[in-house]
């Protein structure tokens, strides 16, 4: 199996052409890729690990212990198919941070986490843009795809895993894929347990140290119309130690209407009715909450559905 795409985003001055077709092909082949010299400080990137683990040990490890026991996942004999070993809080930067309104959280953690957020906002609306230059899209395209009325939205799962009995019969995080746009994911370095499935093989997404690992969302295979993929993946419990991973999903505004760039549609594709639908991404993201461990296929269909009943709809009626 190839090694998992690993990429130096700091090669693009001087090594720009072979480090833009790295971006190409783990966009391409394998939906993932983890990115070093990105930028963001290693010592901010300490101190977030620092407090979040921090606020697990004090604030949550004692509840998620007391919500398992209670819900006998610590006890289980047969696979669990509607639950996930992880502990998890959300955080909402953008269209407006809710970061002040998270109970438990020290000052230090929210000024910390804030400047993280900033951070990782400025990297993903860089990296839109290396997609749009690979992609033959104009500068901007994404962006301004992602942008509804408000701007784009922008939140972070803050999910700890710790050890886990039984974890042939529980998933840390079962299989899924993203719906949104382009996600950040900051996770341990120590313990592993994220995999992604590539060519029906599931692989291990390696931890490193001050890496950000990158995955795409459903919402760029549309706009790609399928020639970048949204991967499924999960989270695999593990019986020592406990994960920290930090994933900032940015995404489209909730009123952002999302849909295939003209420019990526081929007339092969277009003939042959394989073009991806349209649809307003609230809509979508209200589909994908009822659907999420199933496959992507079905909810792409389901929009499809609606577009040709629309343009049914639209089309003149013959008159006598």
């Amino acid at each position: 199996m190839e090694n998992f795409p690993v990429i130096s985003l700091n090669k693009l001055n001087g090594e720009r052409k072979a480090t833009m077709e790295k971006i190409k092909d783990a966009c391409e082949n394998w939906g993932f890729f983890e990115l070093v010299n990105h930028g963001i400080p290693h010592d901010l990137m300490d101190t977030v690990e620092r407090l979040t683990k921090e606020h697990y040990r004090k604030c949550m490890e004692q509840r998620f212990k007391e919500l398992m026991t209670t819900k006998g996942l610590d006890s289980v004999q047969t696979e669990v198919k509607d639950m996930d070993w992880e502990s998890t809080f959300h955080l909402r930067h953008l269209p407006e941070s809710n970061i002040s309104q998270i109970p438990d959280l020290t000052d230090e953690y929210r000024v910390v986490m804030k400047e993280f957020a900033q951070r990782l906002e400025k990297l993903a609306e860089e990296l839109l843009d290396l997609l749009c230059e690979n992609l033959g899209l104009e500068k901007g395209y994404l962006k301004k795809a992602f942008h509804g009325s408000r701007g784009p939205t922008f939140g972070t799962k803050v999910a700890n895993y710790p050890p886990c009995p039984k974890p042939e019969l529980v998933k840390g995080l079962r299989a899924h894929t993203d719906a949104g746009g382009i996600i950040l994911l900051f996770q341990d370095d120590k313990v592993s347990g994220l995999q992604l499935l590539k060519d029906g093989h599931w692989i291990d997404v390696p931890p490193m140290r001050h890496s950000i690992v990158v995955n795409l969302g459903d919402q760029l295979e549309v706009i790609t119309n399928g020639k970048y993929k949204s991967v499924e993946h999960r989270v695999i419990a593990q019986t020592d130690g406990t994960r920290m991973s930090i994933a900032s999903f940015f995404n489209p505004g909730s009123d952002a209407v999302i849909y295939p760039a003209p420019t990526l549609v081929e007339r092969e594709a277009e003939e042959k009715k394989q073009v991806y639908p349209k649809f307003v991404f609230e809509d979508y993201m209200n589909l994908y909450a009822k659907l999420k461990f199933q496959a992507k296929e079905p909810r792409f269909d389901a929009f499809k559905a609606v577009n040709s009943t629309a343009t049914t709809t639209m089309l003149p009626t013959a008159t006598a």
